[in-house]
């Protein structure tokens, strides 16, 4: 019998796991180990915060599908590895041994090179924290329309515009006509322009909406302190002099890794993401593999979005049988381009691959729409 170990409910595990479903494996035994029950899916995430979906549409229980890979689930935190022993170490648990260990567990914004950044900021990732900060803030607004507040996103990529967009769609929705414009909303980031990785035409189109919307742009912005201003309030300040006080802080800038996994022994690159061969294998330890945002290609390193994990979920899940059954493995080829759908909170979309850009359509957000579900009522049985 041999020991496949899942560190991590991502997307990449998701799917290897349906595949282990319907294509079980003899002689194998897996375990999964998350520090969450549930796991959201990126694709919904934005149209969960702005009220399209409830969090049962927009997250992955992780229980029933590891039951139906006939999988040992253990709902706790991975904090080290012993790769001496093969074996992982977790928070409240004795080691786990295994012969195959897979790594997906998502990255997190970097915050620690900003001083107060990480007693004050809410980041992005870890998701679960971020929702816990939104549904607060959002019965805070409910139950005090008439207080004028102000919210801050950091980092102007295709995170931080969807956020800021669908939460004030969000909120526009619940609240009465008159109190709508007691809310502002602050977005920071540090280049001349939004969407610095997508399409000019995404980029110029969603900052005229964000504007036409009310929303406050401060471009070549490097957010260099947060600190307690009130008991209430918060300041953020800026290299340029720029200072702002905020009631919440949203943190959505470059991904980072935990410190743990570098630690390990494990090979990884500045930023301490795993280094993965083209077969999602890696470089130092033929037995691990890594997927999703925790991972970089070695040698065709590609941004951290949600669709390199989808992407590489059925690769991952070939090449962790085949090591298991001492074959050769099969190589994972990234697109070049991929197509973002950036949500504008409203039931519409803008299309961004490459130099091309179209939108914002209804249309678009339909189309989003069913392929998010569509794959969700493949991924995530429900029960």
């Amino acid at each position: 019998m041999k020991d496949l170990v899942l560190i991590g409910g991502g997307h990449s595990h998701a799917i290897a796991l349906r595949e282990f479903a319907k294509s079980p494996l003899l002689g194998i035994r897996i375990t999964l180990i998350s520090d969450v029950l549930q796991t959201p899916y990126s694709g919904m995430l934005p149209g969960y915060l702005a009220g399209f979906y409830t969090f049962d549409e927009a997250h992955i229980d992780l229980r029933p599908l590891a039951n139906l890979a006939q999988a040992e689930f253990y709902c706790d935190r991975a904090i080290a590895l012993d790769l001496q022993q093969n074996q992982v170490l977790c928070a409240n648990r004795p080691p786990i041994p295994f012969d195959v260990l897979s790594i997906d567990i998502g990255s997190t914004p970097a915050t620690l090179n900003v001083p107060g950044a990480a007693t004050y900021a809410i980041p992005a990732k870890p998701v679960p924290k971020l929702l816990e900060s939104w549904q607060q803030f959002r019965e805070e607004v409910l139950q005090s329309p008439e207080q004028i507040r102000s919210l801050a996103t950091v980092g102007g990529g295709a995170g931080g515009v969807e956020l800021t967009l669908s939460i004030q769609a969000h909120l526009n929705k619940i609240l009465a006509p008159q109190y709508r414009q007691n809310i502002e909303y602050h977005l920071f980031h540090s280049s001349s322009h939004i969407l610095s990785s997508h399409s000019q035409y995404a980029a110029r189109t969603l900052t005229k909406i964000m504007q036409n919307r009310g929303i406050h742009l401060h471009l070549n912005q490097t957010v260099t302190q947060l600190k307690k201003q009130t008991s209430e309030r918060l300041e953020l300040n800026c290299q340029s002099g720029l200072t702002l006080e905020c009631d919440r802080i949203f943190w959505v800038t470059q991904a980072a890794a935990p410190d743990w996994l570098s630690a390990s022994g494990l090979s990884t690159d500045n930023q301490g993401f795993i280094q993965v061969n083209h077969h999602l294998q890696s470089v130092s330890h033929p037995n691990i593999f890594a997927s999703g945002d925790i991972a970089t290609l070695l040698n065709n390193p590609r941004p951290k979005a949600g669709v390199f994990a989808v992407r590489q979920g059925k690769p991952l899940f070939e090449n962790l049988c085949r090591r298991l059954q001492d074959k050769p493995l099969i190589s994972y080829h990234p697109q070049q381009q991929f197509l973002t759908l950036i949500g504008t909170g409203t039931g519409k979309a803008v299309a961004s691959r490459g130099r091309f850009g179209i939108g914002p359509f209804r249309l678009l957000w339909t189309c989003k729409d069913w392929i998010d579900r569509r794959f969700m009522e493949a991924i995530a049985p429900k029960g």
